[in-house]
């Protein structure tokens, strides 16, 4: 097994080169302060009963998704959920369809399960939008799984509801299912549409409370799935992961129930930083850019000059990150995360820019 297949190139440079005090390379939005939680240490307990699905949390996050709680396999965070879902749907040499540009680790999983990848294309000059007509050329009875992420990582651009039922239909032409990670969706607002996995059987949703809630310590993920499907999983689960951690079970459950105060301290963040990135990307001739408003990224191609040039430079003279192209597979693409706080976000932006015209000058 190659060493590509066994680990992941962009989690690497995320956990050992892509952190800085101007952290534009993040993709969620700044942690959510745990004293604003309606929680004290009295309530909480090391240990409880857990065995496949803390009841109350099941609770909650099939309340939130309107599904049942037996449709609610939860786990530890949106990218173990994938790993469990695509294991539980694929067997090695079985093919699967991923958008291009994707987030790294979907690619590298199915690597990783030996899956037969085949890529469909988001490209920017359609604004990242789906071509259903590519996936229907692409998608054969040895297709098993249509991989997409919505609101799309590393763009943010939203698929309407009518795009994704036409690709339930190309599914269940050939035998297939769609995996959705939804774990940007709420970025949306109030343009959210319901999760996919209300579209139909064929349609398995990932998501949690990291991105979009600035509550990534809480690993809070799951996958909503038929029941049989969902059951499979938490069997699956016992080899990788057991039970989760109680505590943060708990906390999650009163995240749950705050879920709007904490969506509306992410809100204001991201409108403010979608603004100063707007005027931003207006200012700049060496960006081309798609802003949908909304979402905690967005992923500008760089017109002229090399990016890891860029991110370089950034790092090493203005201890400033971004997210290279190259881990989405478009290296003349770089993603911002717009959902650190506001002052250090607009001086990011700055650093970035400074960056940008030094480049420029010294290449006449």
């Amino acid at each position: 097994m190659s060493e590509r297949m066994r680990s992941s190139d962009f989690m690497l440079w995320a956990k050992t080169e892509g952190r800085a005090t101007y952290h534009l390379g993040s993709s969620g939005l700044t942690n959510y302060p745990l004293s604003a939680l309606p929680v004290s240490l009295e309530t909480l307990e090391i240990t409880g009963n857990s065995a496949y699905g803390y009841e109350p949390l099941q609770n909650e996050i099939a309340r939130k998704c309107s599904v049942e709680p037996e449709r609610v396999f939860s786990t530890i965070g949106t990218s173990l959920a994938n790993h469990i879902a695509m294991a539980a749907l694929l067997n090695p040499g079985d093919e699967v369809l991923i958008e291009h540009p994707t987030y790294e680790l979907l690619l590298s999983t199915a690597n990783y399960l030996g899956a037969a990848v085949q890529r469909f294309h988001r490209p920017l000059e359609t604004w990242f939008q789906i071509d259903v007509a590519e996936i229907s050329r692409l998608a054969t009875r040895k297709t098993k799984l249509i991989v997409l992420t919505n609101l799309h990582n590393p763009t943010s651009a939203l698929t309407d509801e009518e795009t994704l039922k036409e690709i339930g239909r190309i599914a269940r032409r050939v035998g297939a299912r769609v995996l959705v990670d939804e774990v940007y969706l709420d970025a949306a607002f109030e343009r959210t549409p319901r999760s996919a996995v209300h579209l139909g059987e064929d349609f398995i949703v990932t998501n949690s409370l990291t991105k979009v809630y600035g509550l990534s310590g809480l690993r809070c993920g799951w996958v909503l799935a038929q029941p049989d499907l969902i059951r499979a999983m938490w069997r699956l689960n016992d080899l990788f992961g057991v039970t989760s951690a109680h505590p943060a079970e708990q906390l999650s459950v009163i995240a749950f129930r705050n879920l709007l105060h904490i969506r509306d301290f992410a809100r204001t963040i991201l409108s403010s930083n979608h603004e100063a990135t707007g005027c931003f990307l207006r200012s700049r001739k060496d960006l081309q850019w798609y802003d949908p408003g909304f979402g905690t990224v967005i992923f500008p191609k760089l017109k002229w000059g090399r990016v890891e040039e860029l991110s370089a430079r950034l790092r090493d003279r203005y201890d400033t990150s971004i997210a290279p192209g190259k881990f989405f597979g478009m290296p003349d693409h770089f993603r911002i995360g717009l959902g650190i706080p506001v002052d250090t976000f607009q001086e990011g932006l700055q650093r970035l820019g400074r960056t940008l015209d030094e480049i420029a000058l010294a290449k006449g």
